[in-house]
């Protein structure tokens, strides 16, 4: 039972994730990525603080603020730059089909740095997997948009995060690790202004409006995946992350105008279909150790 609940929660915070990226999607035709990052991790921000205060949660403990959780939040920082970036240049539907590989990097990376075991048979999954990411990029191809490989950068920066949280203490509140988060948002977007020599201007109501949405879809796609991961085995939830990719999809289609070609489709389904392997795989060796 808790794991059709846990299951429930991840579609749910998939649902959350993929709208608040198209409200950023929307907003990036407006503003500069630079603005809309901070307005974004301003707005989410000040939920998760004020979840804090309501909580009375330490969040000045010394434990809330090691190089662990500071290198964390700065992983989170700048593929929030990346992906933000990316957004505003390429369909939402093609960044969150190339951000799915995302799982494929992190049973990489256990592999090479935990030295977590991983047989030929997920080994071949991998690769079918990222021969679906060089589908939809099409790398050599007159189609080839070079700020597809920022997103691939945002999966592997998510990836690495994801390995450092394994190694995150017991005493450390999700809801501060969650500020921390979105707190970087907002500096790297401040720094990103800078850089780019961006002039940060007063929004309209519409505006505003998708901002609001952004944030609270995107608190609530963290809230509920917090809790989904407490609730249910990781190995019986983590499968349904991959509707966040049909959210998108759909989004992108119904409601930005998207036109998905065949290779995306494609590629897509060799991604979600090697990284459902590699979670079967897991889960299986999991039962028979």
């Amino acid at each position: 039972m808790n794991n059709i609940k846990g299951s429930l929660l991840v579609i749910a915070s998939m649902l959350g994730f993929a709208t608040a990226d198209m409200f950023m999607k929307q907003l990036t035709g407006f503003l500069p990525p630079s603005q809309v990052l901070m307005g974004v991790g301003l707005g989410s921000g000040a939920i998760f603080l004020a979840i804090i205060i309501y909580n009375r949660l330490p969040l000045f403990a010394p434990h809330h603020w090691s190089p662990l959780l500071l290198l964390r939040a700065a992983l989170e920082a700048i593929s929030g730059i990346m992906f933000t970036m990316a957004l505003s240049r390429i369909d939402l539907s093609s960044a969150a089909a190339i951000f799915q590989a995302m799982p494929l990097m992190l049973t990489l990376l256990a592999a090479v740095f935990l030295k977590e075991t991983v047989g030929w048979r997920r080994w071949s999954a991998l690769v079918i997997g990222f021969l679906g990411v060089f589908l939809i990029i099409r790398p050599g191809f007159g189609s080839f948009n070079a700020n597809s490989l920022l997103v691939l950068g945002a999966a592997l920066g998510i990836a690495i995060r994801d390995i450092l949280t394994r190694r995150i203490a017991d005493n450390v509140s999700s809801h501060v690790v969650a500020l921390q988060g979105c707190s970087s948002f907002f500096v790297a977007g401040l720094l990103l202004s800078f850089q780019m020599g961006d002039t940060i201007r007063t929004v309209t109501s519409d505006e505003f409006a998708r901002f609001l949405g952004a944030a609270l879809f995107g608190a609530a796609g963290y809230w509920a995946i917090v809790i989904a991961m407490r609730v249910g085995e990781a190995s019986a939830v983590a499968p349904f992350r991959y509707t966040r990719l049909v959210f998108a999809m759909l989004l992108g289609i119904f409601i930005l105008g998207e036109r998905p070609d065949w290779p995306t489709f494609a590629g897509s389904t060799l991604i979600v279909a090697a990284g459902l392997y590699t979670f079967l795989r897991e889960r299986a060796l999991a039962r028979s150790g």
